[in-house]
């Protein structure tokens, strides 16, 4: 596009991103995505805006950033900043995992287990594999009676996290370490441990879409050759820190739950661990309780 034929209000800046994402096999949606954020405004008006005057100052950025993501892959959540889960912004950045939807429900499985089983009470809860910190700042938002406790490998990850935290004030406690680690070391132990570990197969690193393979951490993604080797360091280590009774939730790969309720089953026998599908009708998580 020429500087003769830029765009003058918002409908023409809105066809113009979408009709570029499109012919790069991109989803136009992004172009959205785009304006919303650097217009400030919600998804109603900005259509509703249409025909309002695109401020000539932001026309750079957001046709070098519609070209980042169509023509580089670079995540759109990488352009603005941040992602929304559980209708809260996070801040994310190239050192985690951009968190999705499918997430949420098992932020909503376990919400829903407590309520279940200990409505009212006092529970440590470990999540491991902080990322952003999108699972242990939303279980604390969600129910502030929670003692929550989060872990990642990864200074950078953590930095993030804690970030978000103070952001929207979540007293959440942050380790660094490899999964139950820390907490064995101080005695810690947990009535929930809750994980969406790395569950990819590095033999299928080149079948991901560009937006993840080259944006999202390698370690928050692969786990060995069949994608499954987060699971047994933390079913291993567990012993360690589980209470006579705790809930174990994880999320998985879509096609990893027989494997997953067999690699908890031989950690504790009596288990009896439950395949959830998510929205879309695809295993996503596996849960038991631990007695």
């Amino acid at each position: 596009m020429s500087k003769m034929e830029r765009f003058t209000t918002i409908w023409e800046a809105r066809r113009w991103a979408s009709l570029f994402l499109k012919q790069h096999n991109r989803e136009e949606g992004v172009a959205d995505l785009l304006l919303m954020h650097h217009l400030d405004m919600s998804r109603a008006n900005l259509l509703a805006s249409s025909k309002d005057t695109f401020p000539v100052e932001i026309q750079e950025l957001l046709m070098e950033q519609v070209r980042a993501h169509a023509e580089q892959g670079i995540p759109v959540q990488h352009l603005i900043g941040h992602e929304e889960f559980y209708g809260r912004h996070f801040t994310v950045n190239e050192h985690v995992l951009i968190p999705r939807p499918e997430t949420e429900e098992l932020v909503q499985l376990v919400l829903r287990e407590i309520d279940r089983e200990y409505s009212g009470k006092q529970l440590t809860v470990l999540d491991l594999g902080a990322g952003s910190g999108a699972i242990s700042i939303t279980l604390k938002k969600e129910n502030p009676m929670l003692c929550v406790k989060a872990v990642d490998i990864s200074e950078d990850a953590l930095a993030v996290a804690k970030h978000n935290a103070v952001k929207l004030d979540a007293d959440v406690e942050f380790f660094q370490g490899n999964f139950l680690e820390p907490f064995i070391e101080k005695g810690i132990k947990a009535d929930i441990v809750v994980s969406n570990p790395p569950y990819i197969s590095i033999n299928d690193k080149d079948t991901l879409d560009d937006t993840v393979k080259n944006y999202d951490p390698d370690q928050a993604l692969y786990a060995g050759d069949d994608g499954l080797d987060a699971y047994r360091i933390i079913l291993q280590q567990l012993p360690s820190v589980v209470k006579n009774k705790s809930l174990l939730a994880f999320e998985i790969g879509y096609q990893q739950g027989e494997a997953v309720q067999k690699i908890i089953q031989s950690g504790f026998p009596q288990s009896n661990p439950q395949i959830v599908q998510d929205i879309n009708g695809k295993d996503r998580m596996v849960y038991s309780w631990l007695q």
